[in-house]
């Protein structure tokens, strides 16, 4: 097994690993460091969340940056405040013991005065939402004029939020000489657009994983149950695994409300997360789960993007996803880190054709829940 050292990472970087406990890189850390320290070409690794991509993309990034130099170096772009908030809480853990490295991070639904301010601080790398940093671009109050390298991580995720225009607006913006690394679960049309259109040509690659993104060590199962029977099917389910903790995923915000209330008055320890909360409440119930002082988390596909819990048992799918990868992404919430996982689909016999076309499309085998 090769080491962080062993990949090109420097003394002080392993130094802040080795106190977070993280010793033995994964497939995709080993595959892309060596490449991202090394080559001055573009960047696609196409691997499943929960895979260690954060470390795979930042500690390069770290090392390149010239703490001297009091400008932006590095922008990394991602779908969700969430992960944004969570990119720059482990870049900077990674920085304890290195010269100073500023970062800062930039996502809708928060004051965007505060972060203007944050910005006229030193800062070497800048972590954003599309949407938010499209606006501060607009407004003339960023300055990403010296970005030498770009991270597009969950690429597929921001493509199928809508960012598509404000990330053809960025790219445009950024100087072409920099080096652009792009990660992806999936690859749908969108994301090999952006590859042809901003990417320099014969990009280095790597795959890590199934082809289409879906972590190997989780159990795909589901239960065929009539409508009305899907609530007591899902407490049945919870009954046997009390004190594991897991998240629900709901198409619609109204759904996802009113199955909360139905487990919250059956005393299940659980909370909602949707896309019409305000970000103070979002933080608070995150707050809770990440805590553990929730077991259980309904949400909807949009509100849940780049939610990182350690720990999670199951997945439940409450209703099936409208959009096929929305599957991976639900799934991937669970059997992370080399952990193992199961996502459980509850389902109707109206629904059994559109679980055989999310097998075939992505490879997996889904079978009765045991």
């Amino acid at each position: 097994m090769s080491t962080f050292s062993d990949l090109g990472i420097s003394n002080d970087l392993v130094k802040g690993l080795t106190e977070m406990n993280i010793v033995e890189p994964s497939e995709i850390q080993q595959l892309a460091i060596p490449l991202l320290l090394t080559s001055t070409n573009d960047f696609i690794g196409q691997a499943q969340t929960g895979t260690g991509k954060t470390a795979a993309f930042g500690l390069p990034l770290l090392q390149k940056i010239q703490p001297q130099k009091q400008e932006i170096q590095g922008l990394i772009l991602a779908p969700t405040r969430e992960l944004c908030q969570q990119i720059a809480k482990q870049l900077f853990k990674f920085t304890k013991f290195t010269d100073k490295i500023f970062i800062e991070a930039v996502y809708g639904g928060a004051d965007m005065t505060l972060q203007i301010q944050r910005l006229q601080r030193p800062t070497h790398i800048v972590v954003a939402t599309p949407g938010r940093l499209m606006d501060l671009i607009k407004k003339e109050v960023i300055d990403i004029s010296q970005v030498k390298s770009v991270v597009l991580d969950e690429a597929d995720e921001m493509l199928s939020m809508g960012f598509k225009e404000d990330l053809h607006g960025i790219l445009d913006y950024i100087p072409t000489e920099r080096t652009t690394w792009l990660f992806s679960a999936t690859m749908p049309e969108g994301i090999k657009e952006i590859i042809k259109k901003f990417l320099k040509p014969n990009p280095d690659r790597i795959e890590v994983g199934r082809s289409a993104g879906v972590n190997a060590n989780i159990t795909h199962e589901f239960v065929i149950c009539n409508s009305k029977d899907k609530v007591q099917e899902m407490l049945h389910f919870l009954s046997y695994h009390k004190n594991e903790r897991g998240m629900i995923f709901c198409q619609t915000k109204q759904a996802a409300r009113v199955l909360t209330k139905q487990l919250q008055a059956k005393n299940i320890s659980v909370d909602v997360i949707e896309g019409d909360m305000g970000q103070r409440d979002r933080d608070k119930v995150m707050r809770m789960f990440k805590t553990e002082k929730t077991e259980i988390l309904v949400a909807t596909d949009i509100a849940a993007r780049g939610i990182d819990v350690k720990g999670l048992s199951f997945v439940l799918h409450y209703q099936l996803p409208q959009q096929i990868e929305y599957y991976t992404h639900r799934s991937g919430r669970t059997g992370r880190a080399g952990e193992k996982g199961i996502s459980i689909a509850f389902i109707s016999e109206k629904d059994r054709p559109k679980l055989l076309d999310i097998e075939k499309e992505l490879k997996i085998r889904i079978k009765p829940l045991s």
